[in-house]
């Protein structure tokens, strides 16, 4: 692992880390205010960055806050709506492409209270108030929620089902308005108030690729045997899709230091076992040459690791790549780039 200096430069700031010193600045009320706005996910991400921040200089306060008032200034208008502005920030920041995706599913949250609710719920929760509803409202519910969040209540539904439903999360091809407007109300019923669907593009390969990389190895070898075994060119539609180890090999060096800094050092040994030299190269060139020594010599003085070891060791650092993909520091690439 690379070595970490005392503190962090804004340069090597993520976006999470940048947005929580800027609500810290604040105060309480006006970042209770913004929070207020936000979804669960990205709650749930800048609290934890403002409660891990430590050695925040006053200059590096200043440069966020000024950095901020610029990007205000240069991005926003007289007589530019909301919408409007959103789209463009969005459209130059993901492309047109995810930045349909995303817009759409921000309009999903103005109008779906109940299927949004169900971001704020624990796992457990939630699995217990659809697991006696058909596969296919499963399925709906699931491609809504964010891949991890899904993840999490797939496993805690009875293992009969989550291959019914992970497919019809793969088959799902959008979700007309009455339907998810149904569904949105059915859900919202148990925590009162009333309200209106809006057509979303939902669910697909991608979807299911993307639940599955939050899942176990060993969980993930299974459903995707059980998958294949039904629908064999669905079951190799999600494979293609599937963010693997080897995959990593594709990020470009900032992002692989950036995930390096994230990862313990016990952890990336032990997915190390039995990787391919490339890729063991292409992780040294990305470190210090001290750590990459250290490294290097743990790796050989190792012996033998179990294969689930590994797996498990692989899929953690799978988890905090994508982790970081999705809080905007890092950049995927290869078969997992959609997932972005």
């Amino acid at each position: 692992m690379s070595e970490r200096a005392p503190g962090r430069t804004q340069e090597k700031r993520s976006g999470t880390e940048r947005a929580a010193i800027l609500l810290l600045t604040l105060g309480e009320t006006e970042a209770a205010q913004v929070l207020k706005h936000m979804g669960a996910k990205e709650v749930q991400r800048v609290g934890a960055a403002m409660a891990q921040l430590a050695s925040v200089s006053r200059d590096e306060v200043s440069s966020v806050l000024t950095d901020f008032s610029s990007g205000i200034e240069s991005q926003t208008s007289v007589g530019v709506g909301a919408d409007e502005f959103l789209r463009k920030v969005l459209v130059n920041a993901l492309g047109e492409d995810k930045a349909a995706s995303v817009i759409d599913r921000i309009h999903i949250g103005r109008s779906s209270k109940g299927l949004e609710a169900l971001k704020w719920m624990d796992a457990r929760a939630v699995a217990e108030l659809i697991r006696l509803e058909h596969p296919q409202i499963i399925a709906i519910v699931l491609a809504y929620l964010d891949a991890d969040h899904a993840a999490e209540i797939l496993q805690q539904l009875p293992a009969n089902v989550r291959p019914d439903v992970l497919m019809r999360v793969a088959a799902l091809d959008g979700v007309q308005p009455s339907a998810l407007s149904e569904l949105d109300d059915v859900i919202e019923k148990q925590f009162a108030g009333k309200s209106t669907g809006k057509t979303s593009v939902l669910g697909g390969a991608k979807a299911a690729a993307n639940i599955i990389n939050f899942l176990g190895p060993s969980q993930e070898s299974a459903l995707m045997e059980q998958i294949t075994a039904v629908d064999q060119p669905l079951g190799a539609r999600i494979q293609d899709l599937i963010f693997t180890f080897d995959n990593l090999m594709d990020l470009d060096d900032r992002s692989m230091q950036e995930l390096l800094r994230q990862v313990p050092s016990d952890k990336l040994l032990i997915a190390l076992k039995g990787t391919e030299e490339d890729l063991k190269q292409k992780i040294f060139k990305n470190m210090s040459q001290r750590a990459a020594e250290m490294l290097r010599d743990d790796l050989e003085a190792k012996g033998p690791v179990r294969l689930s070891e590994v797996e498990g060791a692989q899929k953690e650092i799978l988890t905090v790549a994508r982790k970081l993909a999705e809080s905007g520091a890092i950049a995927l690439a290869g078969k997992g780039e959609e997932y972005v």
